[in-house]
């Protein structure tokens, strides 16, 4: 679970003329991730492409081209097909032809298209203006200018241009029209001259006569017909598509795979009479590559096992290549191909496999570090749950999950619906626990009886001390979790040695339990109450477990531990010293986990209060705060004379406040359900990535891609 998949680096060695069949073999058990040839061999050069690798390449090109132009998606698949090659050559020919003619005409029409729309959209200010074309140009001594701007401006321009004698505006919504005598011997562009500096958009006259509003008809139906043949165009196509999608399909995937198996001698090292192919596979799989192989093709083939990887990081592999002399093979000196490290296949139970997605955004995990897939399974639904705790968000929470991972094909959309519904689990269990449904305590009187529940989030005055212990065990939590991730990092580093993890890893445990050690000791008398003593949380305030502190012996010690640990440090990495209280800050980091529960809590219980209202009873160890569910103000305050009406609610506000209120009430609490995602997942989330990934781990993993090809759309039967 914490480590990868175990993976073995194979050599394939064989004679070229059986390579054709080595490769059909490989790629039809889909397990081997191969190494490219480095080309560091003396005598060995990277193999050529089989013949027919370009031809398939292009068909492929023509494939997917035509795929783009249909739009054609795995829905329209049908059922598995065998794809001879003659069908290739014949079908898809046809299927091109018919496909480029469509296009070609689809492509003419929406230039036409735009054309039009261009022309109408530059013809309809003249139509919005009203007057015909012909009369606003060509004149000799008359300059006319058309555009949008703010008439008394230009009016004012013109009348204070020298070069201007007469003018006239003529308006009609956002268009106007400027008619200008100017002076004798003025410029031809006086007009233009005159509203240099005036909020005015100039409109190029068209090249047309007669009623603009005429033109802008005609055009407007040329549209139509245009869109019309368009249109009978694109369900040409559609057809084309229904017919020929599950053919285009099939013929990608069989094309695809035709070049994958003819390119793979680009990987290999190879000489005019033998080849030699690496890779990696699982190891608890080598007996089926090696059984394979020999049915194939027999001794013409030797596979040997370079390499068992194990779980400690290299600088580099070398390891011996066996010679097969029977082919001819030999290396120079039995180096390998290259140095790559083994590709990773996350080893994970199924439950904890949709959190895999979460680590992956990070970065995968190399094969020689830890997976903390599991642990994020453990304790990011814990963290959310515990920070929302309510059933009736909880089981919204699972349903959203599970129609995310029911109703859609991708699988990281599929891997977010399995943490949701992780996540709304441990909601709905926090929810019980809290005796909480939607805010409301119902649950507590229904489950527990007159009891209530076993705990409770600590939002009332009369349960506060929960408030401060769910603070404190946001810090035990703390400390476990950046336990296991300094642990984490510890046991890597033993690699180097046992003083390298010490003074990388260890000094940092010692450091964070002497310092909490102190802490929780009293801190010398500066430690707060909520720790240690008999208000301590621990000592019955609200937890009984008769707990009130470590001795301060224990504190002393630990204060010692600290400083222990600090030394190594220095001794170890100096710079690191600097921060040296992240052992407290970071644990500080985890109330938030108490924070978000408050908050959440606190915003469920005003959505409620401005619908059912709420009262306040004074029982003497703090007030309690009481929805008015079933009664309104007045059967409290004539029941309950000691109540106080923190506020009547809206559904006993006649028929106007209740069609109000339970539109609030609906909103309100569909917003704590959003609010619910960006706080407290996003706080988990926090906590993981940055307080906890950030002890121990790097990622930066291969991906596992063995060459073959799962088949979708094609079958070999």
């Amino acid at each position: 679970m914490l480590r990868p998949e175990q993976m073995s680096k194979v050599s394939v060695t064989g004679s070229r003329v059986v390579m054709p069949e080595v490769i059909e073999t490989v790629h039809d058990l889909n397990l081997v991730h191969l190494s490219d040839y480095d080309g560091s061999w003396e005598g060995f050069d990277p193999g050529n492409p089989i013949e027919g690798a370009d031809e398939a390449s292009d068909k492929l090109v023509t494939v997917r081209s035509l795929e783009s132009i249909l739009d054609v998606d795995d829905d329209d698949a049908g059922p598995q097909r065998i794809v001879t090659d003659d069908a290739l050559d014949d079908e898809l020919a046809g299927i091109r032809a018919q496909v480029n003619e469509l296009d070609d005409r689809r492509n003419e029409l929406e230039d036409e298209l735009r054309a039009v729309e261009d022309r109408i959209d530059s013809m309809e200010p003249f139509a919005e203006l009203g007057i015909d074309l012909d009369l606003l140009s060509g004149y000799d001594s008359l300059q006319v200018a058309v555009g949008e701007g703010n008439a008394e401006d230009i009016e004012h321009a013109l009348a204070d241009a020298d070069d201007i004698r007469e003018f006239e505006l003529f308006t009609e919504g956002k268009t106007l029209a400027v008619f200008a005598y100017p002076v004798d011997g003025a410029d031809e562009e006086a007009l233009a001259d005159a509203l240099v500096g005036v909020d005015f958009a100039s409109y190029e006259v068209p090249e047309a006569s007669g009623s603009p509003e005429d033109y802008v008809s005609e055009l407007r139906h040329e549209r139509q017909k245009l869109e019309s043949k368009l249109s009978g165009v694109e369900n040409e196509l559609h057809d084309v598509k229904l017919d020929a999608a599950g053919f285009i399909l099939a013929a990608e995937e069989k094309l695809a795979i035709e070049v994958q198996k003819a390119e793979a001698p680009l990987q290999f090292a190879t000489t005019e009479n033998a080849f030699v192919a690496e890779g990696w596979i699982p190891t608890d799989r080598y007996a089926q590559l090696t059984t394979a192989l020999d049915e194939t093709v027999g001794d013409h083939v030797e596979v040997d096992e370079l390499e068992r990887a194990d779980y400690e990081a290299h600088d580099g592999h070398h390891a011996p290549l066996e010679q097969a002399e029977e082919t001819g093979v030999a290396t120079d000196g039995g180096h390998r191909m290259g140095d790559d490290s083994p590709p990773v296949i996350q080893n994970n139970p199924g439950p904890a496999k949709p959190f895999e997605l979460l680590v992956e955004t990070i970065n995968r995990p190399k094969y020689f570090e830890f997976d903390p897939t599991v642990v994020l399974f453990l304790t990011f639904p814990l963290f959310f749950g515990f920070m929302i705790g309510d059933l009736g968000y909880g089981l919204l929470y699972m349903g959203i999950g599970y129609w995310l991972y029911s109703s859609f094909d991708s699988d990281a959309i599929k891997s977010l619906g399995g943490i949701a519904i992780w996540a709304g689990g441990f909601t709905a269990l926090f929810g019980i626990l809290y005796g909480e449904i939607f805010g409301l305590h119902l649950l507590g009187e229904i489950i527990y009886g007159s009891g209530g529940p076993p705990i409770h989030k600590g939002l009332q005055p009369a349960e506060g001390t929960y408030a401060l212990g769910w603070l404190v065990l946001s810090l035990l939590a703390g400390i476990a979790h950046l336990t296991i991730g300094w642990g984490f990092d510890f046991i890597e580093n033993l690699e180097h040695g046992f003083k390298d993890a010490m003074t990388e890893s260890g000094s940092w445990l010692l450091m964070m339990f002497g310092l909490w050690a102190w802490i929780f000791a009293g801190a010398s008398g500066n430690a707060p109450e909520i720790l240690v003593g008999e208000k301590s949380v621990f000592a019955g305030h609200p937890f009984p477990l008769g707990f009130a502190g470590f001795p301060e012996p224990i504190g002393l010690i630990g204060l010692g531990v600290f400083f222990v640990g600090l030394v190594l440090l220095v001794l170890g990495e100096p710079i690191e010293a600097v921060e040296f209280l992240n052992v407290l800050v970071n644990v500080l980091s985890y109330t938030r986990l108490a924070a978000v529960l408050l908050a959440k809590a606190g915003m469920a219980f005003v959505v409620n209060l401005l619908f059912f209202g709420v009262y306040t009873i004074n029982h003497g160890h703090g007030e309690e705060y009481h929805f008015m569910l079933n009664h309104g103000p007045k059967y409290v305050a004539k029941h309950h004379h000691e109540a106080e009406i923190m506020f009547p609610g809206l559904m006993h506000s006649g028929v106007a406040g209740l069609v109000g209120g339970l539109l609030i009430l609906i909103i309100g609490h569909l917003l704590v359900l959003a609010l619910g995602i960006t706080s407290a997942g996003l706080q988990a989330v926090r906590l993981e990535y940055v307080e906890f990934f950030g002890k121990f781990y790097e990622g930066g993993g291969e991906e596992y891609e063995p060459f073959g090809y799962e088949r979708t759309y094609t079958t070999q039967d």
